[in-house]
């Protein structure tokens, strides 16, 4: 899997890294809302120099001009809920993108730190010869990340798959690299170092879902 860790270059994307990690700042959800959307922006730019281009003619008021524009059919696939903010500013560069949404949970049962990936809802169109960027704020363990995929592969075989984070821990890409075939891309904003026994990325910085739209009515 090729890594693209973004947080080894300084950015204005520190700026934004900052305000998500910072405490007083995330009780600010609109604010939090819109750094990861933000964030989904700076990532969906890189990630677009690694698309298929080609030259087309634009014929302006004035004349023509040459440029070149991206040729791929992307399907853009969210985790819910979390994954809305992030969605939303991948979809702000991929305009033209299909949509896929699914829903999956951590569901804990009578030890609180273990728990197993629960997929309920998803939605998704064929998805054979496309480009999946699949994308989910928080990459932990990597659980979630592999059970959506799986849950995706019968509507069809994408030509490139690029996996979509604001925070991994090493350990979830560790698992996801192990996880996703050789030639599939890792577009993240920042890995920090471990996790914790509830499988909570450490320094990370909570609970996006929560943070992003209030706190779960059940856990």
């Amino acid at each position: 899997m090729q890594i693209n860790n973004l947080s080894e270059t300084p950015s204005i994307l520190n700026t934004f890294m900052s305000e998500l990690r910072d405490k007083t700042v995330q009780k600010d959800s609109m604010r939090f809302r819109r750094n990861i959307e933000r964030i989904g922006e700076i990532i969906g730019y890189e990630l677009s120099k690694s698309l298929q281009f080609e030259t087309h003619t634009i014929e302006t008021p004035l004349g023509n001009s040459e440029t070149v524009l991206h040729q791929s059919d992307i399907v853009l696939c969210s985790i819910l809920r979390a994954g809305v903010p992030l969605h939303n500013g991948l979809l702000n560069y991929f305009d033209a993108a299909e949509n896929a949404f699914i829903s999956a949970y951590r569901q804990h049962k009578n030890n609180p730190e273990s728990f197993e990936i629960i997929v309920e809802y998803l939605a998704c169109p064929n998805l054979d010869g496309k480009i999946l960027i699949l994308a989910d704020p928080m990459l932990a363990t990597g659980q979630s990340m592999v059970a959506t995929f799986e849950a995706l592969k019968p509507f069809g075989t994408p030509k490139e798959i690029h996996l979509v984070s604001v925070i991994g821990a090493q350990q979830g890409v560790d698992y996801v690299s192990k996880a996703f075939r050789a030639d599939t891309k890792l577009w993240i904003a920042t890995i920090d170092e471990k996790l914790n026994d509830k499988g909570y990325i450490i320094p990370g910085l909570g609970d996006a879902g929560d943070l992003a739209f209030g706190n779960k009515l059940q856990q």
